[in-house]
């Protein structure tokens, strides 16, 4: 049997990182175009951050456009909207601290899916690309092992 938070099937996600720049803005379109009507899917991050046009052409090779993605801290999804999540994905240590401290206050269940963070990725273009390819990849791979129960419970 699975544990009790993987078995129950979330329908709010927010994928977390430290500025909502790279990480979870290609977390959220991943899970987004996987299920459009079935889960509300959102990002933040710690920090303001500026949408790297990096994470754009990666996803973009998927057919994803996240252009119009604007960064956002958890502060201000807290304003515009509160943090009606059942399920908060973190992918990066400040991101993990963050969720749960907001956890005491908010009811959702954390995890913690450790990302690397390929803004620091040396060398040519084609290099750097390659590194977010790789971040896509991995993070594309997780969420379709964890959001299985989704498709076959009506997805």
């Amino acid at each position: 049997m699975d544990a009790p938070h993987r078995a129950r099937n979330p329908q709010a996600v927010l994928f977390a990182c430290g500025m909502n720049s790279v990480r979870s803005p290609m977390a959220e379109s991943l899970l987004q175009h996987m299920f459009p009507h079935a889960l509300y899917v959102k990002s933040a991050g710690v920090r303001k951050g500026e949408l790297d046009p990096f994470a754009v052409a990666v996803m973009a090779e998927l057919g994803q456009d996240i252009s119009g993605h604007k960064p956002t801290t958890f502060e201000e999804l807290e304003d515009w909207e509160g943090l009606n999540f059942d399920l908060i994905i973190t992918l990066s240590p400040e991101a993990h601290h963050k969720a749960l401290d907001l956890t005491r206050t908010v009811a959702a269940d954390v995890e913690y899916w450790p990302t690397h963070d390929p803004t620091g990725t040396e060398g040519t273009r084609e290099q750097k690309l390659a590194a977010y390819r790789e971040v896509c990849d991995g993070l594309l791979l997780r969420i379709r092992r964890r959001f299985a129960k989704v498709v076959a419970a009506g997805g």
